[in-house]
C-alpha cells in the first residue's frame, strides 16, 4: 500500500495558475510562490458568496477521524458532479507534525498539494506569527529595560513567547539572567505558535485595517496604577503589520485532482478558536459554488467555536454541516481499547453511538442540518457501516453516506457531494442559534458552553480565573464570546473520560485575555498551551533521501 507521501509525489501538479483559473482568478491576479502555490491579494475578495459546509467530528481518539481527508475528498466529489467547489483549510503546525501526526494536509488520494511544501514551511505565514509575536515581546523587554531608570515598569507581563515546535521545556523560563545590561530578570515561558493570539487575529481580522485595529488593542501588561498597557501605548503596530502584510493574504493550492485548495491561518481548537482564516473562506464563496471548510477536533471544540467566535462576528452562515465519524473512533468511545479496534465489533460500536448522538443533539442546537459521514478505513465491515447507517437513518433521521476518498479520490465521494448538494438545496441549515448571548456575563457563557455543549453538572472557578473575569469586565470585555481551551479526547476536561460522559465539574484554572483577537480564553483542566513531544516523535522518521523527503504523512 502506498503511503500519503508517495501518492503526492505521483501527482502530475498543474500550473498554478491554471488552478485560479478553475475559479475566475486571472494569473496576473496572483502572487507566485513558485509554479504550484499562489498567494491572493485581498482585493480579490468581493460579495458574491456560495455555499458554505462546515466538516467537522465526532470527539477526537488517538485512532484518528480523518476530517481534512474528508473534507478535501467533499471538495473533490463535488468538482466530480460538476459542481465548481474549493476546500478552505488550515495550515499544518511544525509541532505536530514532527510529534504525532506527521503531516496535517489530508491523506490517500484526497490530499493538498504540494504537500511536502503545505506541511513544512509552505509560504512562511507560520514564520511571520512567530517573528511577528517574538519581536513584539522583545520590543517589550527593551521598552522595560529603556525606561527603568524614569520609573517605568509593570506590575505584571502576560505576553509569552511563541514558537512552533513542541518543546515542553520552554513551558516555563526565566530570561535575562546575567549582566544588567541583558535586561530585567523576570519569570516568562513559550506558547506554541498556534496558541499565539496574532494567529487568533490573522485568522478573524477581515482585511488591514482590521488587523491594524486588533494588534492595536493587544494586552501586554498592566502598570502598577492598573491601567493596561497594549501595543498601540508601545507603538510597534506598523512594525507588526510590515510583518504579516504577506501573511494575511490566504495561499492558493490544489489537491490530488488538480482541484483548486486555500489553505491559510492554524490555530488548534483544543488551545485557540481552530479555524482557518475568515479571509480564506471568504475568498472561496467569492469565487466558487461551494466552499467547504473544517474546524479542528470534535464539534464540542471546533465546531462550537466556529459558529460562537467566529460566525459571530463575520457573519458568515453554514448552509450544512458534515460530522464525521469512523468506527474505529466509536468503539474506542465505546470502551473499546485501542489495540482491539480494528476487530469486528457491534456491542462497542453500539455503546460509542452515545458519543455521535451527543455531537448531533448539539449541532442541531445550533440550527444545522446535519449529513453523518462515514470515514471507511480498510478494516470496517459492511455489517458495521450497515449497522451505523440503520441507526442514523431510522433513529436520528439523519442522512448517513460512507466516503472512500481516502482510497478513490473524488469517486470515492460522489455519494457524500451528491448528498450534501441535497441537503443544502432541500434541508439547508437555519439560521444559527447561539449558545449564548453577548450581553452575558463572561461566568454565564463559559457554564452555557460547559453545560448546554459539554453536558457539566457543574463549573468552578480557581480564583485567579475569577479575579481575571472581574478584570475583564471592567476592562469592557464582558461582551466578547469565550473559547474554551481543554483537551480535545473528552467532553469533559479529563481526557481519560471517553464517550458521553456526563455530570462532571469542569475547572476553569485560568483566563487568559485576548483584547486583540476579542476572545475571553478559559484554560480548563490540565490542558497546556505548548505541547511535549511523545516518547517516539514522528521526527524519528522523517527525512532527506535521494532528494525526496520521506516520513510526512
Amino acid at each position: 500500500m502506498k503511503t500519503d507521501i508517495e501518492i503526492a509525489q505521483e501527482v502530475q501538479l498543474e500550473r498554478i495558475d491554471n488552478v485560479a483559473e478553475k475559479i475566475g482568478i486571472s494569473s496576473d491576479s496572483l502572487e507566485h510562490y513558485g509554479k504550484y502555490i499562489a498567494k491572493l491579494p485581498l482585493s480579490l475578495l468581493n460579495d458574491k458568496k456560495g455555499k458554505l459546509i462546515l466538516v467537522t467530528a465526532i470527539t477526537a481518539t488517538k485512532a484518528g477521524i480523518g476530517k481534512t481527508t474528508v473534507s478535501i475528498g467533499l471538495a473533490l466529489g463535488l468538482n466530480k458532479i460538476g459542481k465548481r467547489a474549493t476546500v478552505a483549510l488550515r495550515e499544518p503546525s511544525l509541532g505536530p507534525c514532527f510529534g504525532m501526526k506527521g503531516g496535517a494536509a489530508g491523506g490517500g488520494y484526497a490530499q493538498v498539494l504540494p504537500m511536502e511544501k503545505i506541511n513544512l514551511h509552505f509560504t512562511g505565514d507560520f514564520h511571520a506569527i512567530t517573528s511577528a509575536h517574538n519581536t513584539i515581546a522583545a520590543l517589550l523587554d527593551n521598552y522595560l529595560y529603556q525606561h527603568a531608570k524614569d520609573g517605568f515598569a509593570l506590575k505584571e507581563i502576560l505576553w509569552r513567547r511563541v514558537l512552533d515546535v513542541n518543546d515542553r521545556s520552554l513551558r516555563s523560563i526565566v530570561t535575562s539572567l546575567g549582566p544588567s545590561s541583558n535586561g530585567i530578570t523576570r519569570q516568562a515561558g513559550f506558547d506554541i505558535t498556534p496558541a499565539s493570539e496574532l494567529m487568533a487575529i490573522l485568522c478573524l481580522a477581515s482585511d488591514e485595517e482590521d488587523l491594524r485595529r486588533r494588534i492595536d488593542n493587544i494586552l501586554l501588561g498592566y502598570k502598577y496604577s492598573g491601567e493596561p498597557f497594549t501595543v498601540k501605548d508601545l507603538g510597534v503596530s506598523g512594525a507588526v503589520m510590515v510583518l504579516l502584510k504577506e501573511a494575511i493574504q490566504p495561499n492558493l493550492v490544489q489537491t490530488t485532482e488538480n482541484t483548486p485548495a486555500i489553505v491559510h491561518g492554524g490555530p488548534f481548537a483544543n488551545i485557540a478558536h481552530g479555524c482557518n482564516s475568515v479571509i480564506a473562506t471568504k475568498m472561496s464563496l467569492a469565487h466558487s459554488e461551494y466552499t467547504i471548510t473544517e474546524a479542528g477536533f470534535g464539534a464540542d471544540l471546533g465546531a462550537e467555536k466556529f459558529y460562537n467566535i467566529l460566525c459571530r462576528k463575520s457573519g458568515l452562515q453554514p448552509d450544512a454541516t458534515v460530522l464525521v465519524a469512523t468506527a474505529q473512533g466509536l468503539k474506542m468511545h465505546g470502551g473499546v481499547p485501542l489495540d482491539k479496534i480494528k476487530e469486528p465489533n457491534i456491542e462497542g460500536l453500539r455503546t460509542g453511538l452515545a458519543n455521535l448522538d451527543r455531537h448531533v443533539e448539539n449541532l442541531r442546537s445550533f440550527g444545522q442540518s446535519v449529513i453523518v459521514v462515514f470515514n471507511r478505513y480498510a478494516a470496517d465491515t459492511d455489517e458495521e457501516m450497515n449497522f451505523l447507517r440503520e441507526h442514523c437513518e431510522n433513529d436520528l433521521k439523519l442522512p448517513f453516506v460512507v466516503n472512500d476518498a481516502f482510497a478513490n479520490g473524488g469517486a470515492g465521494a460522489e455519494e457524500v457531494a451528491r448528498v450534501v448538494v441535497d441537503t443544502i438545496e432541500n434541508n439547508p441549515s437555519a439560521p444559527l442559534l447561539f449558545t449564548y448571548d453577548d450581553g452575558d456575563d463572561i461566568c454565564t457563557k463559559i457554564e452555557k458552553v460547559a453545560k448546554k455543549i459539554y453536558r457539566a453538572g457543574s463549573v468552578s472557578f480557581a480564583k485567579p480565573a475569577l479575579d481575571t473575569i472581574k478584570l475583564a469586565e471592567k476592562l469592557g470585555m464582558g461582551s466578547f464570546p469565550v473559547c474554551i481551551a481543554k483537551t480535545q479526547y473528552s467532553f469533559s476536561g479529563d481526557e481519560k473520560q471517553y464517550g458521553a460522559v456526563s455530570g462532571f465539574d469542569l475547572h476553569i484554572r485560568d483566563i487568559v485575555l485576548n483584547a486583540g483577537s476579542e476572545m475571553i480564553v478559559a484554560i480548563a483542566g490540565s490542558i497546556m498551551r505548548m505541547p511535549g513531544l511523545p516518547k517516539e516523535p514522528q521526527a524519528n522518521f522523517i527525512d532527506y533521501v535521494n532528494g525526496e523527503i520521506v516520513g510526512l504523512s
